[in-house]
């Protein structure tokens, strides 16, 4: 019997576009995002589902990529091995509920997860885990992977690298738009009427939240926005937050968990006598606020903001951001036919195609890096 929890947008049928399928997991860790994409040429979203990861390995992914922790070379080599096995069964587990046979798939394009990120330091590098050679020998599937860290050998940052795949389905010569990401990071991809496309990241999105929410609920994400409602966003942590430097920078610019994470929040909120739900609350204003100025300093003239990501589905959240953003339409990606769950697991199913036709991957606009490059590497079936 068919998974009640498996999203199918369309069948395949007999034209010639070439099914990828894309495979992501993000700053949250809440699951493996895999969904079976139809170019043709246009992208349709044929199957996808988001795939748990075990509590243990969430568990090694949270310890190991926070910014103070100590990790060892045993520790990232056993936790790469331990992603591609759960990537490749991700992949094979999609193709069974959908019922496509590994030949029938051209690639996989796959993200990996981020261990560390760090374009702008000394020896600047990204990190990203989940072994494409067991992917495709457990598969059988050519997969193509590793793909932002060309770009920061371009001299860019790595990320974000879905505004591509945003303008090519998204952009609208009648208006200036963009798109949100609402991930563990939030980042914008600006889409305008005329000129060139931008984007960028704005803050931490759901990570922080989801961070506390698990400190003390044990719950991987604040369900509609339910822990926030309970606070009160409190001034006094907000301005401390605010006053983070990279904030200032302008972009190119990308982050992660090793910029934003519980430590960070402590040393903010050192001195301050607050209840866990004003916590909370303070953490979900700070997320809106950084979209906010974010969008309003580098797109003034923005009329419309489509929502993608898991914190499309934080009611409490989008209130906050249309509160901050007045006279701006803000929706749903879905309401453009693209499942907001899958925005990025898609895109790295276009990535994949983009690299084996041998186009690049990157805007340069967006990473800084010094010209388009064709990005990741090819792990042939």
């Amino acid at each position: 019997m068919a998974d009640p929890h498996l999203r199918s947008a369309n069948h395949m049928n007999d034209d010639d576009g070439r099914v990828f399928l894309g495979l992501m997991s993000g700053t949250s860790v809440d699951g493996i995002d895999a969904a079976l994409v139809h170019f043709d040429p246009a992208p349709r979203l044929l199957f996808a589902h988001t795939f748990p990861m075990t509590p243990a390995l969430a568990a090694d992914v949270l310890r190991l990529s926070q910014a103070q922790a100590r990790v060892t070379p045993d520790e990232i080599g056993a936790l790469d091995t331990l992603l591609g096995i759960a990537f490749a069964e991700a992949a094979n587990g999609l193709l069974d509920h959908g019922g496509i046979k590994p030949e029938d798939v051209t690639a996989i394009g796959s993200h990996g997860q981020t261990l560390r990120h760090n374009p702008n330091g000394v020896a600047p590098f990204t990190m990203q885990l989940a072994d494409a050679n067991i992917i495709a020998e457990r598969t059988g599937i050519t997969t193509v992977a590793d793909f932002r860290r060309r770009d920061v050998a371009a001299g860019g940052q790595g990320a974000p690298l879905v505004p591509a795949f945003h303008a090519a389905i998204l952009r609208d010569a009648a208006e200036d738009r963009a798109v949100l990401n609402l991930g563990g990071i939030a980042n914008l991809s600006l889409l305008p009427a005329k000129g060139a496309v931008r984007g960028f990241d704005t803050g931490p999105g759901n990570g922080l939240m989801d961070a506390w929410c698990l400190r003390h609920r044990g719950e991987r994400f604040d369900t509609g926005g339910a822990f926030a409602a309970q606070g009160k966003s409190n001034e006094a942590l907000l301005q401390r937050l605010l006053d983070e430097p990279w904030l200032q920078l302008p972009p190119p610019k990308s982050t992660g968990r090793d910029q934003f994470h519980l430590d960070w929040l402590e040393q903010k909120s050192a001195g301050l006598a607050l209840s866990i739900e004003d916590v909370q609350a303070t953490l979900l204003v700070f997320t809106a606020h950084t979209v906010a100025d974010a969008l309003r300093s580098q797109m003034p003239d923005c009329r419309r903001l489509l929502i993608c990501g898991g914190g499309v589905h934080n009611p409490v959240l989008m209130a906050r951001l249309a509160l901050e953003l007045p006279g701006i339409e803000i929706a749903s990606t879905a309401a453009f036919g693209i499942d907001p769950d899958f925005m990025e697991a898609m895109a790295f199913a276009w990535l994949a195609r983009e690299t084996l036709a041998g186009r690049p991957g990157n805007l340069p606009e967006v990473t800084g890096a010094k010209g388009p490059r064709v990005l990741g590497a090819i792990f042939p079936a």
